[in-house]
């Protein structure tokens, strides 16, 4: 495959391959300022050999003439009655998107095209995609129909300190949060972040943490599975070691009662999965304003710019007054093959009709369950 007269296009379709890339790949993604770490080579990778069919890969990639890495859309194709090019990362993924050099503008217009001679005969469906992500200038760039549809919303603060996000609430809210922490402080509850070898371990406990948090009360089947702690097992300790992580544990009199994982990038950082111990309950503990303290504190710190809650409105993140923030879908395919962008974006729109639905009326519920392409909702608290 081949774009313009500097720079040229590749398909790679094989995992061994895909995984050979991660050098270049991490380069890239640190020269993609609206990378999240959801689009790191350790994360996809990992998805990849977790959750991947064979047979499905299909990374685009362009190159310049010496044959550095220029753009990057991981994509694969999707299970479904209709011929489909999705992202990879699936229903675990907050944000997704493609990488494009900040300082080559014209791989954008290479990409789209790459992509376009991947997908042909097929609709490419990105879902989740934040506002100022990579993939709107792919959007942008591209020749043929395509659709930008509402996707999840997600809850965002400022990255700063403690003190800044209490200014944000009313101050009778403030004072009785600055008494919960001090209850904290009281019991002696410290913050341990963990590194290198010890980060494998941490997640097992992470895990099982977040299963006995949520036991009784609809735990996401996905977090109990073995594939899932694989994923992470594999993907986040690289993380960690390259910044793009963090795992913390909280501990009581030596135990470890809570933990949490936190994935960054420089402008932003989101809490993804955290655990902690009924007993916290049990003593009262405000485990979300705990986790909320340690979060700004290291977001604030590292320079980024946002907090991120990631997707979902549960109340317990409302209490801060957040900025809501709406992902994306965009919808593109070819000309010739409009009739099937047009039937996907009307499936997208039945199904989201049909949720706003579910919400107020039982029946509306149980239709939801059986519609297919349904991603199932982020767990409340990661």
């Amino acid at each position: 495959m081949t774009s313009g007269r500097t720079l040229r296009t590749e398909l790679c379709r094989d995992a061994e391959d895909f995984g050979r890339l991660a050098a270049e790949w991490t380069a890239l993604y640190g020269r993609c300022s609206s990378a999240t770490p959801f689009q790191s080579h350790s994360w996809l990778h990992s998805w990849w050999l977790s959750y991947g069919r064979p047979g499905a890969l299909r990374v685009v990639l362009v190159r310049d003439g010496d044959g550095a890495l220029l753009a990057a859309a991981p994509l694969m194709r999707a299970r479904g009655p209709l011929p489909v090019l999705t992202q990879l990362g699936g229903a675990i993924t907050d944000f997704t998107d493609v990488l494009l050099d900040d300082e080559r503008p014209e791989a954008a217009a290479a990409l789209a095209g790459a992509v376009a001679r991947a997908a042909r005969g097929s609709v490419v469906d990105l879902r989740e995609v934040r506002p100022g992500a990579a993939a709107e200038r792919v959007f942008a760039h591209w020749r043929g129909p395509r659709r930008r549809l509402p996707d999840s919303l997600c809850l965002e603060l400022p990255a700063v300190p403690m003190e800044g996000l209490l200014e944000r609430i009313p101050s009778g809210k403030a004072q009785r949060v600055r008494a919960k922490l001090r209850k904290l402080d009281a019991l002696g509850i410290d913050a341990h972040v963990v590194t290198g070898p010890d980060v494998p371990a941490a997640l097992d406990r992470l895990l099982t943490l977040h299963q006995l948090q949520w036991r009784g009360r609809g735990v996401t089947a996905e977090h109990t599975s073995e594939r899932f702690a694989q994923h992470l097992t594999r993907a986040v300790r690289p993380m960690v070691e390259r910044g793009d992580a963090m795992v913390t544990e909280f501990r009581l009199g030596g135990d470890v009662v809570a933990a949490d994982l936190t994935l960054m990038s420089p402008r932003l950082a989101g809490g993804y999965l955290y655990g902690a111990d009924p007993v916290l309950r049990e003593r009262k503990v405000d485990v979300a304003a705990m986790l909320l303290r340690h979060g700004a504190r290291e977001t604030s710190a590292g320079g980024r710019a946002t907090l991120s809650m990631l997707r979902g409105s549960e109340p317990y993140k409302q209490h801060w007054r957040p900025e809501p923030v709406r992902n994306r879908r965009l919808l593109l395919t070819g000309r010739g093959t409009a009739p099937l962008l047009w039937l996907h974006a009307g499936a997208a729109d039945a199904r989201r009709w049909v949720a706003r639905q579910a919400r107020e009326r039982a029946w509306a519920g149980r239709l939801l369950a059986r519609l297919p392409g349904r991603a199932p909702a982020p767990t409340p608290g990661g």
